[in-house]
């Protein structure tokens, strides 16, 4: 028997090398590795972040874009907390947000950043001019009357006390009624501006945006 087998292995090594004679593998490489594999996330799409932050993301450049398409990009990409707030400072609501475009970003673009960041974005109406950058509503700080002249009626409202009583009235002679506060600027304000605020009623006379005061 031991005969046969010397023979057979002498033969298959005379007609076609010995190596067709070995056994065949089990599937792995010679070296003993698997072939490596490189995986590849297409650009702008989120990447896995091992730091326990979530999803990390490019985040683009909104500005210029109106304000509807720019979240809808934003939720491509994962980002789900969005905020938007009024460029010009006047503390209008983005009640229909393809009626307003982009003027600023809170993260800058081309940043890495995690899907859990929240994006806020500066806009105004399409119509109107981006500002130079945003201007933000008055602020009582220190307890005293801030500025109001050129504000908008609702952003001077929101800067004092909720339990303040605030009178407000037409600047002109025409004794119209201020309904869509935002869209009135102050012209004139009682205290004046650096008063302490200690509960006193405030006077303000207002004007449309885009009336002179008189």
């Amino acid at each position: 028997m031991r005969t046969r087998i010397i023979a057979a292995a002498l033969l298959c090594a005379a007609a076609v090398g010995v190596t067709a004679c070995e056994p065949a593998d089990d599937g792995k490489s010679s070296s003993g590795s698997a072939p490596s594999q490189t995986a590849e996330t297409p650009a702008g799409e989120p990447t896995k972040d091992n730091t326990g932050d979530g999803d990390k993301a490019t985040v683009p450049n909104f500005v210029g874009m109106g304000l509807q398409s720019a979240q809808d990009k934003a939720q491509e990409l994962g980002f789900y907390g969005l905020d938007s707030h009024d460029a010009l400072g006047r503390d209008r609501m983005q009640a229909f947000d393809r009626n307003w475009k982009v003027c600023s970003q809170n993260v800058a673009a081309n940043t890495s950043a995690s899907t859990d960041t929240r994006l806020d974005f500066g806009a105004v109406k399409l119509e109107e001019d981006c500002p130079a950058k945003d201007e933000k509503p008055p602020s009582a700080e220190g307890g005293r009357m801030p500025d109001f002249k050129g504000k908008s009626v609702k952003a001077a409202r929101g800067a004092l006390d909720s339990g303040t009583s605030i009178t407000v009235n037409d600047a002109s002679a025409d004794d119209r009624m201020v309904l869509m506060e935002s869209n009135w600027q102050v012209c004139t304000q009682n205290p004046a501006p650096g008063t302490a605020l200690n509960g006193q009623p405030v006077e303000i006379t207002a004007a449309k945006f885009g009336e002179s005061c008189p």
